[in-house]
């Protein structure tokens, strides 16, 4: 049964929240708060889009593999023998135990409770003591496969084996990646399985925030990348999976460092005009990139409840930068500012989530600097909206 608010009301009501950005609002508090309406974000959002669960170079060499979550689903991915890469289920088809844990190198996956034996394409190739259970079938009770796509370096899988593909509904993200290549791009394993107590969506509007940037961070932290500098593209195709913002700064080689200048070798095919700005990329409901001169910090979100989600938090660098002697100098002084910065965006984030619950939580209005959240609005409320007719129809 739906919550007694999921009615054609309350859909009509988001229209609101993707006019033009002049007259647009927010969305309504309890799409932030509320367990049944995350129940049907589930089904509208995360059983049909692609989701972010890591990136290639997790997985270096054949059988390393790794684990992870997504809205409570257990996953392994692999670099199979092949050179492969798989994501699956990490459920044992017997009883449901979990058939790997943390990441490692392996040749099979083992069940430690039954020792059923599964390789590394899922594939059943041993079950002890069960050749006299009836219709009982190894080739049919293999971990089930996600549907994988591979973009810039980045591992998606989509629950949903009709889904279409991903890439092409990116090309509108393409001119603003290029010349990082990201896919090649390198840097230090990742931060993963960060907890926080506060909506993926949130976090999600706060990493597209331009506006919070020169308030929230003023002075060193981010005046060098003014909020006034923000630039959002007049035209995204309907069916863009993606967007992005871009925001001018104030010096060329501008970077989120005690310096505000590049510490690692700058990406060497940017141009000028992207040597004097910032960009940032967003595909929700999983991954955020923050693209500057001399690094991608990217930021994998995992939902897994209406008021928390975990992350993992990386950064990649031109191609050679770890190579650098002082490379370990550096990188801890890009971690002293980005931790200053993200203690800051933590702590509203935080009190964001405690006001959502509040009786007085408004449908609040936008500056014209919150375009891009417009923008996420713009790709959440239409899958809201289908998953809502498919829902009556179902009931009819």
């Amino acid at each position: 049964m739906s919550p007694f608010f999921l009615n054609d009301e309350f859909f009509d009501s988001l229209e609101s929240s993707i006019q033009e950005i002049e007259h647009a609002n927010t969305l309504p508090p309890l799409c932030y708060t509320d367990a049944g309406f995350f129940d049907f974000e589930k089904r509208a959002l995360f059983d049909h889009e692609w989701l972010c669960v890591g990136r290639v170079d997790w997985l270096p060499n054949p059988g390393d593999f790794y684990t992870t979550t997504v809205v409570n689903e257990p996953i392994v991915v692999v670099h199979d023998r092949d050179g492969t890469i798989r994501a699956m289920s990490s459920v044992c088809q017997h009883r449901a135990m979990l058939v790997a844990e943390g990441a490692g190198n392996t040749r099979t996956f083992t069940c430690p409770y039954h020792h059923w034996v599964y390789n590394l394409k899922g594939d059943l190739i041993n079950a002890p003591a069960m050749e006299k259970t009836c219709n009982f079938h190894k080739e049919t009770s293999g971990l089930p496969n996600f549907k994988l796509e591979i973009w810039h370096g980045f591992i998606f899988i989509n629950f949903d084996d009709d889904a279409k593909p991903l890439a092409p509904r990116l090309t509108a993200l393409e001119p603003i990646l290029a010349n990082y290549e990201i896919a090649s791009a390198e840097g230090p394993a990742p931060d993963r399985d960060i907890q926080y107590p506060f909506s993926w969506k949130v976090m999600f509007e706060n990493n597209n925030d331009g506006y919070h940037a020169n308030r929230l961070h003023q002075g060193e932290f981010h005046d060098y990348i003014p909020s006034e500098l923000a630039e959002f593209p007049e035209f995204l195709p309907e069916e863009t999976a993606g967007f992005y913002r871009t925001n001018g700064t104030l010096h060329k080689d501008a970077s989120f460092n005690p310096t505000q200048k590049a510490l690692m070798p700058v990406f060497p095919k940017l141009n000028d005009e992207e040597r004097n700005r910032m960009a940032f990329a967003n595909l929700p409901p999983s991954l955020s990139l923050v693209l500057t001169c001399d690094a991608v910090i990217y930021l994998i979100l995992r939902a897994d409840g209406p008021e928390s989600h975990q992350l993992d938090l990386g950064v990649l660098f031109a191609k050679g930068a770890m190579d650098d002697p002082e490379f370990d100098k550096k990188m801890e002084m890009v971690v002293e500012r980005a931790l200053d910065i993200n203690a800051q965006d933590i702590h509203v984030d935080e009190l964001v989530q405690k006001g959502l619950r509040s009786r007085y939580a408004p449908r609040g209005r936008y500056s014209w600097q919150e375009g891009a959240q417009r923008q996420f609005n713009t790709w959440l409320v239409p899958r809201y909206r289908a998953q809502w007719e498919q829902m009556k129809r179902k009931s009819q």
